[in-house]
């Protein structure tokens, strides 16, 4: 109890990290549509629903369909497999990439808005399918990219 006064008394509280600006109450999380050329068909649905976990779990904010004090929308512009690690005439390893533009907005102080994308990726074998490797990379790469997001609206890094 007595957390909670001190952390009033300061205007803004910290929970896991985050600052937070006490009269922020709510939070929303729009849904982030994948307009990359390869689409993957539950991204947009992993990436969406991870933004709204984190936010959940990691700070006290009410989270809100649309409107909210913090607002959080974009979309998904790439996802892509590059050969990396080149042996003679092959690759030895693959690269999957997800690149998402985030637009953050900060109805409480409009300093803190921003529009960014954020790309994050993980190596494969080339002599594993994208198919069989897909869901373990990406559910990889949609938790380090909601890192990012998270840190760079609530963490100012």
């Amino acid at each position: 109890m007595a957390l909670a006064v001190v952390c009033q008394g300061c205007g803004i509280y910290s929970f896991s990290g985050a600052s937070i600006p006490a009269e922020a109450k709510t939070v929303s999380v729009d849904y982030f549509p994948n307009h990359a050329q390869l689409v993957n068909p539950l991204l947009s649905d992993n990436l969406t629903t991870a933004l709204r976990d984190a936010m959940n779990s990691q700070t006290t904010l009410d989270l809100i369909e649309t409107g909210g004090d913090l607002a959080f929308e974009g979309e998904i512009t790439d996802y892509r497999t590059t050969p990396v690690a080149i042996t003679g005439q092959t690759a030895a390893m693959n690269r999957l990439t997800i690149t998402v533009k985030v637009r953050f907005s900060n109805r409480i102080d409009d300093t803190k808005d921003f529009e960014q994308s954020f790309s994050r990726y993980e190596d494969y074998p080339s002599n594993q399918d994208l198919m069989s490797v897909q869901e373990a990379l990406t559910a990889t790469i949609v938790e380090q990219l909601v890192e990012d997001i998270f840190n760079k609206a609530l963490v100012n890094w």
